[in-house]
């Protein structure tokens, strides 16, 4: 999402007392968690500058397919049946904790908002089949520690000399981390025309959270400066 193009940097992690969508307290209450855009706001608001987006674009897929891998390899309780289909040398499917994980995040996203959900659906699918059948190489967990390493690095780089601001994790790790594949998912379809009213209402909602959090920073400057003389 191209929000406003004259917010050129974020303000801080601190929001003060300012009681607004983008609250973390507030994009993850009971009433919050299925509100699309009160979720997008939350995390759009850590996400504005085009370079920081498009670092998130690519790192966010990769991190979800390689933490796939690695938890394929965490036992399921004994209880839960085996389950293992194998389509191909790059396709596979186990019933394992990547692919709770991956329907339960499906579940959601189709909460928050079905359509995108609906076009999301492929994508996550031919993540796990492919995480799966990659997870059974001897080289696999070695090779996917360092791409989600690196994913991580290339997203906190993004922040901090892009974006000039820390990542939505650090105020709300669950919100910003459940949230992360959707979003990214979602910047690419408003960029081929998806929804022009929902992008239009998500910049607007956005452009209002920026505006209100970096008053309240300066608001928060003021006051130290006063408490100085």
């Amino acid at each position: 999402m191209a929000y406003c193009a004259a917010v050129k940097r974020s303000a801080s992690r601190s929001f003060g007392d300012l009681s607004s969508l983008a609250d973390p307290s507030s994009a993850m209450s009971t009433s919050g968690l299925l509100d699309v855009k009160k979720q997008f706001t939350f995390y759009g608001a850590y996400h504005t500058h085009p370079v920081n987006i498009l670092i998130h674009v690519i790192c966010v897929p990769i991190i979800l397919w390689t933490f796939q891998v690695l938890a394929s390899a965490i036992p399921l309780p004994s209880f839960i049946p085996h389950l293992h289909y194998q389509l191909n040398e790059y396709l596979a499917f186990d019933l394992n904790w990547p692919a709770i994980h991956a329907a339960l995040y499906l579940i959601y996203y189709y909460a928050l908002e079905s359509t995108a959900a609906l076009l999301y659906t492929p994508q996550m699918v031919l993540s796990l089949l492919t995480a799966t059948a990659f997870s059974q190489r001897s080289d696999a967990f070695t090779k996917a520690w360092l791409l989600h390493g690196l994913s991580w690095v290339a997203q906190f780089v993004g922040h901090g000399f892009a974006e000039g601001r820390a990542p939505a994790l650090l105020d709300n790790l669950i919100g910003a981390v459940v949230l992360a594949p959707f979003f990214v998912h979602m910047e690419v379809l408003f960029k081929l025309g998806y929804k022009p009213e929902l992008h239009k209402a998500l910049n607007n909602s956005i452009g209002v959270e920026i505006a209100k959090i970096r008053k309240a920073e300066g608001d928060k400057r003021r006051a130290a400066d006063k408490k100085g003389f």
